[in-house]
């Protein structure tokens, strides 16, 4: 049973017949996984919060930086040199005291990714790192979790949804390119706020099982022209997945 306060507090997703009370339960019932609390991470934290996921976890083993405040909107200036995990898991406590956040002061990678993920129902790529990437996506396609990608650069960036039988990051990318270090290259201020709100709307839709996902589709954007673009992706027969692609 929803209490009056979480009805009041969620009225207006109550109010939209695709989600009413039922889908504002199941928010409140999901358990979702972000990996990585900086830009991208920042914004979709915030709207997960406000939307009432019930179960947040966090996963980030950085601390603030003074350079970071100009995207990273989650984090004050009070908050520099503190765990980004810790201090965004604290923030949208503050936001919203029916959720539970949990921080996970750890970098993600082989020695953990299973057992991070396997307690989660949907898993948000919101790394600066394209190994990393690339071990999310796999982890994810392997474990039949569904995930919600996005990667962000200087003026633009693409959005998209894998779900089990869907297109994955490497039906897309083969092989990872090669990497320079995230801070060695700019970025308007904005951008990961438009990438990160438009995964914490894939995360809503797969939750409540409203409209239509990103899976099989690549949203690119260009903020300077102010293009939105749709591409629509195949699963790869090359694919190192492709079981998993056609034999769901």
């Amino acid at each position: 049973m929803m209490t009056e306060a979480q009805r009041q507090r969620y009225k207006r997703h109550i109010l939209l017949p695709e989600i009413d009370v039922a889908g504002q339960k199941k928010l409140l019932e999901s358990k979702v996984l972000v990996i990585g609390a900086g830009g991208l991470g920042a914004p979709l934290l915030l709207y997960l919060a406000a939307a009432g996921v019930g179960h947040i976890g966090i996963a980030d083993f950085d601390n603030v930086d003074l350079s970071n405040l100009q995207r990273q909107v989650i984090f004050s200036t009070a908050d520099i040199g503190s765990s980004k995990a810790e201090s965004s898991a604290a923030r949208i406590k503050e936001i919203n005291p029916d959720i539970k956040a949990v921080a996970i002061n750890a970098r993600f990678d082989e020695n953990n990714a299973r057992q991070m993920t396997a307690d989660y129902d949907i898993v948000l790529d919101a790394t600066d790192n394209i190994s990393t990437k690339y071990l999310i996506n796999d982890t994810c396609v392997e474990l039949g979790k569904p995930l919600v990608h996005a990667a962000v650069n200087r003026y633009g960036g693409n959005v998209m949804t894998i779900v089990p039988g869907s297109a994955c990051l490497r039906c897309v990318f083969p092989e990872a390119i090669k990497e320079k270090d995230s801070s060695e290259y700019g970025i308007l201020g904005v951008i990961p706020g438009i990438a990160g709100a438009i995964q914490a709307a894939e995360a809503v839709k797969l939750i409540t099982g409203i409209g239509e996902p990103l899976a099989d589709k690549m949203l690119s954007f260009d903020a300077l022209s102010m293009n939105f673009n749709i591409t629509t992706i195949k699963p790869s027969g090359s694919c190192i997945f492709q079981n998993k692609h056609f034999h769901v």
